[in-house]
């Protein structure tokens, strides 16, 4: 496929999507939305604000929203190869094993081990390597063994996979002031922001949360342009090496702004939600983190929704957060 640009996202196109991802043999959820107030979660600011629980979502994460759209749309009993630090993983080896296809997961050497030995329990390989040799890996698995590439952030089918989350938001607020999403390489911002925005919420504000040791979208916004950087944080989910090209382009066209939050915010965040009876991964709790810590202006008396994007923790991890 060749290089696609974001005036091919379309909302004929996400609609489309949005069904395919419905009616998915791979069973993908429409998750609860709960209001803020249901909870015994804290909140300094006067407003209504809804999470949008993807920590229920199948395999745990939203991930699997765009990998039934990337399935559907390639040939069955394909030889695939992706880069996952675990959540792209999983929903990949879980479409694998459902639509018979041989699949590899690379994943970078700091990746969680507990998401490693999911994805080898469905049939997946996995092979660990250094950050900066991931790509080398997959060219050799492309090359050597005939396998074609998935990407995990940057790919047309797969952000309008994630779009169907932007979707089912509006179903439950119709017009929300202001959507808070986490973003990593930008796949589920950028898919989120295009199906609220092509919806016709013009007037709705659109914020993607980086980590600050991991702020490749934010620093791209100031370039102009996708950029690379060594990426390190608690949120492993939401530290690529660089920002995805075509996410970049859909949220410099959708996205209001990117802020961000430190390690020590994730892991109080991932804390306070597991106390409010809600577990969430680090990479999932970056919104939640953006809100209770006021970076999003002006949220008094506004119409919010908050997205917690998965809830793949081990037990050992959960530990190291409590207080």
């Amino acid at each position: 496929m060749g290089e696609v640009s974001a005036d091919a996202v379309t909302l004929d196109m996400l609609r489309e999507a949005r069904e395919t991802v419905r009616s998915s043999p791979l069973g993908v959820i429409n998750t609860p939305m709960i209001a803020w107030s249901q909870t015994t979660l804290p909140l300094s600011i006067s407003c209504n604000i809804h999470i949008k629980l993807e920590n229920m979502q199948r395999t745990g994460s939203f991930k699997i929203r765009g990998v039934a759209n990337q399935f559907a749309r390639r040939p069955t009993g394909g030889r695939f190869v992706t880069i996952s630090a675990g959540n792209y993983g999983k929903s990949f080896a879980y479409a694998s094993k459902h639509f018979g296809s041989k699949g590899k997961v690379v994943m970078p050497e700091t990746a969680p081990e507990n998401k490693s030995i999911f994805i080898q329990s469905l049939g997946v390989e996995v092979e660990r390597a250094p950050t900066s040799c991931l790509i080398n890996v997959v060219n050799r698995c492309v090359q050597e063994d005939n396998m074609t590439f998935l990407h995990s952030f940057d790919e047309l089918d797969l952000i309008a996979g994630h779009a169907s989350l932007g979707m089912e938001v509006l179903e439950v607020m119709p017009e929300p002031d202001v959507v808070v999403v986490c973003c990593g390489g930008g796949g589920l911002l950028a898919g989120v922001a295009a199906a609220i925005k092509l919806s016709g919420c013009s007037k709705t504000k659109i914020y993607g949360v980086e980590p600050e040791g991991a702020c490749t979208m934010y620093k791209s916004f100031i370039e102009k342009k996708p950029v690379e950087m060594d990426s390190k944080s608690i949120a492993s989910g939401l530290a690529p090496p660089f920002a995805g090209r075509l996410p970049y382009e859909l949220c410099q066209c959708y996205v209001e702004g990117i802020v961000l939050v430190s390690d020590e915010e994730i892991k109080a965040a991932v804390s306070t939600l597991y106390r409010s009876g809600l577990v969430v991964e680090p990479s999932g709790s970056a919104a939640f983190a953006a809100i209770v810590n006021n970076k999003i202006p002006e949220l008094e008396g506004k119409d919010v929704v908050c997205i917690l994007t998965g809830g793949n923790i081990g037990k050992s991890e959960l530990l190291n957060f409590q207080d």
